[in-house]
């Protein structure tokens, strides 16, 4: 199996062109393995699709599927250009959490970044769950995936890799929830720092960008219809909230390596 390493601000995926192997589970694990495999955030399947220009299928590192992913999503735009499949700078992605539309910005032929319309983000009241003990207040985000934001006045104490796979399995969800914590930085810009549901700690989440954009929307802390600033581990996000919630996200997409399974 021929597949190609991408990475969106440190989010990495193998990309494969094709229909998804039954045996996705087991491969997702042993690939994504950093010191056994090929080391990633889990696998994404670019597919042929009746009701878009392409499908995108996004397989953990747990080998649990996701819905969507924001920085996985700007990789596949980039992966279709580059390697000749359409010509088109507007694409339809059909994806688990719905259809989504890709810009993207061609520089030298290549593309160089992407801006996807994430639809809308829903936002609801501070809400609060108990962890050992501990009340912890966070913000409820759907972006099409579920997100808890909480707020911290220093991200850099954050307790990313305690509190984040609690808060992941914590029975007020079910299916688990991707864990941001983030800081304000200033007028539009905030920090951010994500455990995502099924892969832990990673770079970037594009939909925690959002995520974490719209709470601070819905908190007063930024302002819609200007570019929020977000900085990532892995680097910046540029996000855009319109008054109706609906969520604009641009940044960079990169290819790493191609390579090849072999059995």
């Amino acid at each position: 199996m021929h597949f190609t390493k991408m990475q969106g601000l440190g989010n990495d995926y193998l990309y494969v062109y094709g229909e998804v192997p039954a045996n996705i589970r087991e491969l997702s694990i042993r690939l994504s393995n950093r010191y056994f495999g090929a080391g990633s955030d889990g696998m994404i399947y670019i597919c042929p699709s009746d009701v878009a220009d392409y499908k995108m299928r996004i397989f953990n590192a747990d080998g649990s599927e996701a819905k969507m992913c924001g920085n996985g999503i700007r990789c596949v735009g980039k992966y279709l250009y580059d390697k000749g499949y359409t010509n088109k700078t507007e694409l339809k992605i059909d994806t688990l959490s719905g259809i989504k539309t890709l810009h993207l910005h061609p520089e030298g032929g290549v593309i160089r970044s992407v801006t996807v319309d994430m639809g809308q983000a829903v936002a609801g009241d501070e809400t609060q769950l108990t962890v050992d003990g501990e009340t912890i207040r966070y913000t409820p985000v759907s972006v099409g995936n579920p997100h808890a934001v909480i707020f911290v006045d220093k991200i850099e104490e954050a307790p990313l890799t305690e509190l984040g796979p609690k808060v992941e399995k914590h029975s007020a969800f079910p299916d688990g929830v991707n864990v941001e914590f983030v800081e304000v930085l200033g007028e539009q810009k905030i920090r951010m720092r994500v455990w995502e549901r099924g892969s832990g700690v990673t770079m970037a989440c594009g939909t925690g960008a959002c995520a974490a954009s719209a709470a601070s929307v819905a908190r007063g802390y930024c302002n819609t219809d200007t570019p929020i600033t977000v900085v990532l581990d892995g680097g910046e996000l540029e996000i855009r909230i319109d008054e109706d919630y609906s969520v604009h996200k641009k940044g960079p997409a990169e290819f790493v390596y191609e390579g090849d399974t072999i059995e």
